[in-house]
């Protein structure tokens, strides 16, 4: 990147890149705030390396980007509301994250992205995937975009997080608040990312329930389709984690899938989304 406070290197996946030269426990100048910002837009997912940072750093961090948003469902790190736990004991089957998503689409004003810290990872496994809508969205026919473009899909938290929720019942302890699971928003099935412009397919399998105006039975296999198309290989990153890594993704312009291959073993991350605008 040229004229840049930083190194910014693509990963060799087909989304995502890693950013060198800065310690992110200084403070950000605003330029520099703004030139992680464009690189975050650029490559849909950015990574830092050997990120030494007390929660108050974290917090600072992602507060330079965008507005902190605070966490209904997972539980916070004892003093610090802005930051969720992401955690998986040795005797716990079931991780968090472990299907393809996008944080907080079930929400009104989606979230921006979320910044993701490495406190203990396991020896092995654990790597997270990412995977680009704007490259999945490209990539479908033309026929196939005009039917899309104009379509409006709902989102819910309900089937994830509300008390009759499998998985809620499958991570107690680590998700909770059921009683808050009331969130479903419309949001529409192409948006233009708001800091690119780029036409990006803004549907997951994790909180899209169905199309506006289409019934669940009527939406389940064009959804399905596109979940199949938009899961293939060459649209994806794979990052393998250490401790001290970050994780910074954009919620409107990737997927995201936490490998869940580390039985017996623990795995802790520190979780701070950022508050987003309307998407059109």
């Amino acid at each position: 990147m040229r004229n840049s406070h930083f190194d910014v290197r693509p990963t060799s996946g087909a989304v995502g890149a890693e950013i060198l030269g800065v310690d992110l426990a200084k403070p950000l100048t605003p330029s520099e705030a703004d030139e992680i910002r464009g690189a975050l837009f650029e490559h849909g997912v950015i990574f830092f390396r050997d990120q030494k940072l007390t929660p108050e750093q974290h917090i600072a961090f992602a507060g330079s980007i965008a507005p902190i948003n605070i966490n209904r469902f997972f539980k916070a790190v004892e003093g610090h509301p802005e930051i969720a736990e992401v955690r998986k004991e040795p005797d716990q089957k079931r991780n968090i994250g472990g299907g393809w998503h996008t944080d907080h689409s079930y929400d009104q004003v989606p979230a921006l992205g979320s910044v993701l810290l490495a406190r203990e990872v396991p020896p092995r496994g654990g790597d997270t995937m990412f995977a680009s809508m704007a490259l999945a969205y490209e990539a479908l026919s033309d026929g196939l975009k005009r039917t899309l473009e104009g379509m409006r899909a709902v989102h819910s938290s309900r089937h994830v997080f509300g008390a009759t929720a499998q998985y809620a019942r499958d991570t107690v302890g680590r998700i909770g608040n059921a009683e808050l699971a009331t969130q479903d928003a419309i949001h529409p099935v192409v948006i233009r990312h708001p800091g690119t412009q780029r036409k990006t397919l803004y549907v997951n399998p994790g909180f899209t329930t169905h199309f506006e105006g289409w019934t669940a039975q009527e939406s389940k296999p064009l959804l399905d389709y596109l979940y199949a198309h938009a899961a293939q290989p060459q649209f994806q990153t794979r990052f393998q984690w250490r401790e001290g890594s970050i994780a910074f993704w954009d919620n409107r312009a990737t997927w995201h899938l936490a490998i869940n291959d580390y039985q017996g073993e623990r795995r802790l991350m520190h979780r701070i989304t950022l508050d987003g605008v309307p998407l059109v």
